[in-house]
């Protein structure tokens, strides 16, 4: 199933998983500012309008798990599918060094159009996907840039986010992770695991729902080769856990 908000791939696969990429593409559609925010090709291929890699591993993790995925067709930097509706960073005027020229003149009513057509639409689809399964258990997929400008370095290979009210699945994938002698793992790291609003808490909190957010550091899976391997090592782990803890 598609539409120029989402896509969705393994609708018909069995289990109780659902794979989700908040940030898969960095398309920009042609009624937002012409399809051009203004920025250089380069910036458009970087971190701050998608989680490179990161569309990749969903559909590749989502094979494994015998999973269903939702996937965004549209850049972050458009809106982003992550935040709520309230959320002052919806749409970004600047980001991390980069001023946005496409969202700077952004006003109310540009914004509600932009939730109209590809925000809404997204989790819409994301609610219905989640709705079908018995007892779903929500992975998402997310990347990081190795180092933000006149940042430090980020040592973690890969981070678990996860909210105080449910680390049902997070703490012991955190556990798992970190008896693997070549990983460096974050534990919220570098970002904080609860958003009111976002994703996770819309469609997996606030359902009572078994969840956990991946991160995967952007360099281990701008490749496929990675992005293969890396699919090939969670998805194993979390069958263990998911039936570890009974959930």
């Amino acid at each position: 199933m598609t539409s120029e908000a989402y896509r969705t791939v393994g609708e018909e696969r069995r289990s109780r998983w659902l794979v989700t990429c908040d940030h898969a593409s960095n398309h920009v559609p042609d009624w937002v500012s012409g399809g051009d925010l203004g920025l250089p090709a380069s910036d458009m291929a970087r971190h701050i309008a998608w989680d490179v890699g990161a569309a990749g591993l969903t559909e590749a993790l989502a094979e494994r798990l015998d999973a269903p995925a939702i996937l965004s067709k549209f850049s972050r930097l458009v809106i982003d599918p992550n935040r709520g509706e309230d959320d002052p960073t919806l749409l970004m005027k600047l980001y991390d060094g980069s001023i946005i020229p496409g969202n700077r003149h952004a006003g109310p009513e540009e914004t509600e159009e932009r939730l109209a057509r590809l925000h809404r639409p997204y989790h819409a689809a994301y609610a219905e996907l989640a709705a079908r399964r018995d007892h779903p258990v929500i992975v998402a997929i997310h990347s990081y840039t190795p180092q933000l400008r006149g940042r430090p370095p980020r040592p973690w290979q890969v981070a678990v986010l996860h909210s105080h009210l449910d680390s049902r699945l997070a703490h012991p994938l955190i556990a798992r992770l970190r008896d693997e002698d070549d990983l460096t793992v974050g534990d919220n790291q570098p970002y904080s695991g609860h958003l009111p609003g976002d994703s996770i808490d819309r469609h997996a909190l606030s359902q009572g729902r078994p969840n956990v957010l991946i991160e995967v550091r952007n360099d281990l899976i701008e490749e496929e080769a990675g992005q293969i391997a890396w699919a090939d090592r969670l998805a194993p782990i979390l069958c263990d856990i998911l039936r570890e803890t009974g959930l």
